[in-house]
């Protein structure tokens, strides 16, 4: 995990190249670090972005997640990452996603709670959580919802699409599509462009528009994070990530 903030600009870079940036529980700690030191500075723009060119964030870290097995450890488990997410979601700045590779399962939560997704053009996206037989359950749902409607939030989630970058353009999934020769320039472009705005109003608009329409959903937490919890649990669950688990062993 790193963090530079330079003009105006705050860019948090989660680099775990090996895990294909997965949230793991050092990750999930490292990340609300970045985001308070972030919040507590007098940047204009904040970016997330991952290492490297395949990976965004791939999702949860499964080889750390397979300890978590009892309904209250998914709970914790659940709760800590959903409450890092609503805090990056509240950051009193626009919060740009810049989507250098994949976005899948959890690693699609991450980038809904970002205000804007900008995203290289051979990059996939989708909440591919249900293929493990679980849910969303860090505020994915609810961000989901919001941004392309109850109708395609409930398509993508339960059905597991995976959307090429143009597919998520076309249902407001991803906000900016750029080739992934100019991906680099054209995110910091944006950025600056952004923190170059008079003083105070990216976040005087980021203001009224989250009153407008909330990127965190306190309501609905409780109840999202104990059917996940559930779902998680299950045997059901369990006996698709070891499919899973076998599956990648076998392409090996």
């Amino acid at each position: 995990m790193s963090l530079a903030i330079d003009g105006g600009i705050a860019i948090i870079t989660i680099d775990r190249p090996a895990v294909r940036n997965a949230i793991g529980f050092a990750t999930t700690s490292e990340l609300d670090a970045a985001i308070s030191e972030v919040a507590a500075s007098d940047a204009a723009v904040a970016v997330l972005t991952g290492g490297g060119d395949r990976a965004f964030v791939s999702g949860g870290d499964l080889k750390e997640l397979a300890a978590v097995r009892t309904h209250a450890e998914a709970v914790q488990m659940a709760s800590n990452v959903r409450a890092v997410l609503d805090h990056l979601a509240a950051l009193p700045m626009p919060v740009i996603a810049a989507m250098n590779g994949h976005a899948l399962g959890g690693g699609a939560e991450v980038a809904v709670a970002a205000d804007i997704r900008i995203a290289a053009a051979d990059i996939r996206i989708g909440f591919s959580q249900v293929d493990l037989g679980i849910m969303p359950a860090w505020g994915g749902i609810e961000r989901l919802t919001g941004l392309v409607g109850r109708a395609r939030a409930l398509l993508a989630v339960t059905s597991g699409t995976q959307y090429d970058a143009t597919a998520a353009h076309e249902i407001g999934l991803v906000d900016l599509v750029v080739p992934r020769a100019t991906f680099d320039a054209e995110w910091r472009a944006l950025a600056a462009r952004l923190a170059g705005l008079a003083p105070g109003t990216t976040r005087a608009v980021k203001e009224v528009v989250s009153a407008t329409r909330p990127a965190v959903h306190p309501s609905s937490r409780d109840r999202a994070i104990d059917l996940f919890a559930t779902l998680w649990a299950a045997p059901e669950h369990w006996a698709a990530v070891d499919a899973a688990t076998t599956r990648r062993a076998a392409k090996k």
